[in-house]
């Protein structure tokens, strides 16, 4: 575990996922053959970084979740709490449950569905914060993005075409010092007008002076949102099973 700042990660699992169109949330549809907040729990549990775990759910599940923490043997999750309507209400329950943490400590706010997080990148992430009071994972766009505008006969057409070298698609974790997040949503609760997609995107309208660095994502760490994404994940953890078998040092008197 961490020698400094204490360090809590947070797994948010507060929206149902209308998009699965799964009867449950998306968070617990089976992926490998256990739950996919599971996954996404058992990374952090095994991120040597990490001192706390709480997970945040949606409410009338949150007695299936501490099944699944229970009979997993997690023993850094402190907390399994309801979360709220929405992705910013949820970080801001998260936060509420650090309220006996200091200023100082750090919190990393990760997405439930995205279960193939690996500890390399939860510490990288961690490192990040001992320069900056913010941080993101973040992958280089591999597509050409496009700004659009309504176009004039209709529909929508090609406004602009930003430089796709200076673009990234977020990912989680996101993490930061708690103080600076603290005060950032303090900010932005008060905001009628608020409006985040992620809790960088808050810090980093709330608090311009502060630097939101980057981390290098990774591909692999994807958002299990839409039908068929399950699919893609069991194909990817399978793939990441066999690459770490091959790097793996060959066992005493054993020949790979």
């Amino acid at each position: 575990m961490s020698a400094g700042p204490r360090v809590i990660a947070a797994v948010l699992a507060g929206g149902v996922g209308a998009r699965m169109g799964a009867p449950a949330p998306k968070q617990l549809l089976p992926l490998d053959g256990r739950p996919i907040i599971e996954h996404s729990i058992a990374a952090f549990e095994a991120s040597p970084e990490v001192d706390e775990i709480v997970v945040l759910m949606v409410g009338e599940y949150v007695g299936r979740v501490e099944e699944i923490v229970a009979d997993a043997g997690f023993a850094k999750v402190s907390a399994v709490l309801p979360g709220g309507a929405t992705r910013t209400e949820t970080s801001y329950a998260a936060l509420s449950a650090t309220a006996s943490a200091a200023d100082s400590d750090l919190v990393l706010l990760h997405d439930a569905a995205r279960p193939l997080v690996r500890p390399a990148t939860v510490a990288a992430c961690v490192r990040a914060l001992g320069e900056a009071g913010a941080a993101g994972v973040a992958v280089p766009s591999a597509d050409t993005v496009v700004r659009v505008a309504p176009g004039r006969s209709g529909g929508e057409a090609i406004a602009a075409t930003p430089d796709r070298s200076r673009l990234r698609r977020m990912q989680t974790p996101q993490g930061f010092r708690l103080g600076v997040v603290r005060r950032a949503y303090e900010r932005a609760m008060a905001d009628p007008d608020l409006v985040a997609t992620d809790d960088c995107g808050v810090v980093l309208r709330y608090l311009p002076e502060e630097e939101v660095r980057i981390v290098p994502g990774e591909e692999t760490n994807i958002k299990v949102t839409n039908p068929g994404d399950v699919e893609v994940a069991e194909t990817l953890l399978r793939r990441m099973r066999a690459h770490a078998a091959v790097e793996a040092p060959p066992e005493a008197g054993r020949t790979v």
